[in-house]
């Protein structure tokens, strides 16, 4: 196929989290032949790219609207194109693409518990809620509840899930002196500040011989957390493997208020999973429809808890439960599947049939 993709930018994942989303997403289905076309807005000097140009893709960029017509070709005749939320000027770029292409459309959904949140009130400046019926095929990171929802309540045509994934070429275990007895990354969101507090930082107070570390961008220069917590600032993509790989547990915090809708699996879950390092996770619905609990992965609801496994499970049974974790995410999360998926999907919708001016209707 020839696909073209709007989103959030591929070059540079500082502060921008769907970058190795759509980086190992395009990488497979380059290698499944397809040809991507990945347009994103040009880069302003405080956000240097960590991505050199891309052998998977073709890349464009446009600063506004106007510039961003000068693909109106490529867009009208390709087999899908596909647009991303939290775009600038995302409403008027989707209602672009509906009165553009002539292939399938679709809307990939990487913050589907904030749409969600904000299509109660009124609705997200990326998203207007007009738009939903008009896309052929409604791509959701949320799983469960929010796929009905996208359907039933704001009139999606075919709404799927795509998690995040995981690139095995870049994630696997490999051998590192290990530094930390628990590591988290994730940017500084005060939605999980509280739990972040409660499972890892309570936890370092109370074992003052334990190593801990946090990775990621946004954190205040002092966070009053106690002397055992080493701080670290943005890794790069390529970085990520060499700290799971340097910690013996890793510990995965999901968003507060998403199991609202459903579930959303933390990428940095699956990336901890690959490297075969065993993660201690907050409990959310539907963790269970994708690990095994005390098997695949291990679940926490206090300071009390993290520190049982830190303390008390024993070498060998950390390395069972991380291998059994990495066997789960090469079975069903990697990009190759998530590639797949999509494919599948465009079956789905080429029995069903449409036309165009079906869809166009649904806008104006």
């Amino acid at each position: 196929m020839n696909i073209v993709i709007l989103g959030l930018s591929i070059t540079t994942s500082w502060g921008n989290g769907h970058a190795t989303t759509y980086r190992n997403l395009v990488r497979a289905l380059h290698a499944n032949a397809h040809h991507i076309l990945f347009l994103e807005r040009e880069l302003t000097h405080r956000t240097a790219p960590d991505l050199g140009e891309p052998d998977f893709c073709q890349l464009g960029t446009y600063a506004s609207m106007e510039q961003l017509q000068q693909y109106t070709e490529q867009v009208r005749e390709a087999d899908m194109v596909i647009v991303g939320s939290s775009l600038t000027e995302g409403s008027a770029i989707g209602k672009w693409v509906i009165e553009t292409a002539k292939g399938i459309k679709a809307f990939y959904d990487l913050d589907a518990p904030a749409t969600l949140t904000e299509l109660e009130g009124q609705g997200p400046a990326y998203l207007q809620a007009g738009l939903i019926p008009a896309f052929d095929l409604y791509l959701s990171c949320t799983g469960g509840p929010a796929l009905e929802l996208f359907e039933q309540k704001y009139g999606a045509r075919m709404a799927r899930p795509l998690y995040f994934s995981v690139d095995p070429a870049l994630y696997h275990h490999e051998y590192r002196e290990i530094k930390w007895d628990l590591g988290y990354l994730g940017a500084y969101s005060e939605d999980r500040q509280s739990t972040l507090q409660k499972l890892m930082v309570d936890a370092a107070a109370q074992w003052p011989a334990g190593r801990f570390a946090v990775a990621g961008t946004k954190y205040p220069e002092d966070m009053g957390w106690p002397g055992n917590i080493t701080m670290l600032h943005h890794l790069t993509p390529v970085e990520h493997r060499d700290f799971f790989n340097s910690q013996r547990f890793a510990l995965s915090i999901a968003r507060a208020g998403t199991s609202r809708f459903g579930y959303t699996p933390s990428m940095r879950l699956f990336e901890a999973a690959a490297c075969c390092t065993p993660v201690i996770s907050d409990y959310w619905e539907g963790i269970e429809t994708l690990f095994e609990p005390e098997s695949e992965i291990l679940i926490t609801k206090s300071a009390t808890e993290t520190l049982r496994y830190l303390r008390e499970i024993c070498t060998s049974e950390r390395k069972a439960i991380g291998t059994r974790a990495r066997r789960n995410v090469m079975a069903h999360h990697t990009a190759a599947h998530r590639a797949h998926e999509l494919e599948t999907y465009v079956g789905e919708l080429m029995t069903l049939g449409t036309t165009n001016e079906e869809r166009l209707e649904t806008v104006s």
